[in-house]
C-alpha cells in the first residue's frame, strides 16, 4: 500500500487496511493501492465509503483503476440489520431487470476493519435525491415513475425460492406476515422510546383489532423502497436500487405501502416519491408484479408503514441521545420525521373514528 495517497487524515489508516484486505482476497492481485476514499453521508444504518483503487496483477504493468463501495457496520445506527441480508439481496437480483450493484465480498472477521463490512462495485452513473426536496425530478418524473413502480413490481413478483433468498431468510406463513412485522416494530418502540408515544400505541391497537387478509404470496420485501434509495442519471434512467438492509420475506403489500407513504411525498401525498400519481403507480405495480392491491388490505399496510416509520425514528432518537453515533441525520429523523408521521397517523385515526361514528 502506498502511503502518499491524497486521503483525508482520518481515512488514511482505514484505506491502508482496506487495501491490505483486497490484496489478500482478490485472486491474482499483487497490489491494491487506494487512491481515494470518501465517506458518503446520508444513510444511517451503515458507514458507506466510495473508494477508488488501483489494482495490479503485475507490478511492471499499469493495472486497473476500479471504483468500489465499502459498507461497514457503524458503532451505532438508526436501524439494526444484518449486513449479510443486504449482501444476499444484491446477489439475488444482480443480472436481473432490477439494477443493483455487484456484491463482491462479505467479511465478518473484525481483524480487517474493526467491524463487519461488505464490498460492492460502484455504479459509475446516477445519483439519489432527497425525499424532502420539493421537485427533485422535474420533467423526468413521469419516466422515472414508470421505472420506480415497475421495478418494485418485479421485486414483489419474484420467487424467493428461485433466487435463493428463501434459503437465507425466515419464511413466515402467509397469514402470519403481518403479525411478524407488527410485533417486530412494536418491540422496537418498546425498547427504544425515550418518552411515551400515544399516537403510535393507538395505531398499533387498531392494527391488531383488524388484521389484514393472508398475503397473496410470499414475496421478497426490499424493506425501504422509496425516493432516496435509488439512483438515476440525467436521462431519467434508473441505474441502481440501493439500501436493501431491511430486506426480508413477507406480504408484498408491505413494500407497496411503504413506497406510497405520504412522508415520501414532499408536496402532494397523491404523488408518492414526487414521481407520478398514486393510482397510476399502483396500477403499474399490479401489472409488473402480477398481484392485486386490495384497497382494504393496502390500507392496513399503509397504517402499518406509518408505525414502522415511527419505530425507525424513535430508534433514531434513542441512538442519537444515548449512543455513540452523532450523525446529524439521526437527530433530524428523530425530530422532524417523528412529528411528520405522528401527524399522518393522527389524521388517519381521526378519520377512522369519524367514519365509525
Amino acid at each position: 500500500m502506498s502511503e502518499t495517497q491524497p486521503l483525508e487524515p482520518a481515512l488514511v489508516d482505514l484505506a491502508a487496511r482496506f487495501g491490505d484486505y483486497l490484496e489478500a482476497h482478490m485472486p491474482d492481485v499483487t497490489t491494491a493501492d487506494v487512491e481515494a476514499m470518501e465517506r458518503i453521508h446520508g444513510g444511517a444504518s451503515r458507514e458507506t465509503f466510495r473508494v477508488k483503487v488501483h489494482l495490479r496483477t503485475d507490478p511492471t504493468k499499469p493495472g486497473e483503476h476500479r471504483g468500489l463501495i465499502l459498507r461497514r457496520d457503524p458503532v451505532g445506527s438508526l436501524i439494526d440489520t444484518d449486513r449479510d441480508v443486504e449482501f444476499n439481496a444484491y446477489r439475488a437480483f444482480f443480472d436481473t431487470t432490477v439494477p443493483v450493484p455487484e456484491a463482491l465480498f462479505l467479511e465478518m472477521d473484525t481483524k480487517w476493519l474493526d467491524r463487519p463490512f461488505f464490498v460492492m462495485s460502484e455504479i459509475p452513473t446516477g445519483e439519489a435525491q432527497s425525499p424532502f426536496a420539493p421537485d427533485p425530478y422535474g420533467e423526468l418524473a413521469p419516466k422515472l415513475g414508470e421505472q420506480f413502480w415497475r421495478h418494485l413490481g418485479t421485486i414483489s413478483g419474484a420467487d424467493p425460492h428461485a433466487n435463493g433468498l428463501a434459503d437465507k431468510m425466515e419464511a413466515p406463513a402467509l397469514d402470519a406476515c403481518w403479525q411478524k412485522e407488527l410485533a417486530y416494530w412494536e418491540g422496537v418502540i418498546d425498547g427504544d422510546q425515550l418518552e411515551p408515544h400515544p399516537i403510535a400505541r393507538a395505531a398499533i391497537r387498531k392494527l391488531r383489532r383488524s388484521p389484514p387478509p393472508p398475503a397473496q404470496k410470499l414475496s421478497v420485501i426490499h424493506g425501504d423502497y422509496r425516493i432516496g434509495n435509488f439512483m438515476s442519471d440525467e436521462q431519467g434512467d434508473f441505474t441502481a436500487v440501493l439500501d436493501w438492509e431491511m430486506c426480508h420475506l413477507g406480504d408484498p403489500l408491505e413494500d407497496l405501502a411503504w413506497a406510497l407513504d405520504p412522508i415520501w411525498a414532499a408536496t402532494d401525498p397523491n404523488v408518492p416519491a414526487s414521481l407520478i400519481n398514486r393510482d397510476e403507480g399502483i396500477a403499474l405495480w399490479e401489472k409488473s408484479s402480477g398481484l392485486k392491491a386490495d384497497p382494504a388490505a393496502l390500507a392496513w399496510w399503509e397504517l402499518f408503514s406509518n408505525v414502522k416509520g415511527l419505530g425507525i425514528w424513535i430508534s433514531s432518537s434513542h441512538e442519537y441521545a444515548t449512543g455513540d453515533n452523532k450523525d446529524p441525520i439521526l437527530a433530524f429523523s428523530g425530530l422532524f420525521c417523528t412529528a411528520k408521521h405522528n401527524e399522518i397517523v393522527a389524521a388517519k385515526l381521526l378519520k377512522s373514528f369519524e367514519e365509525a361514528h
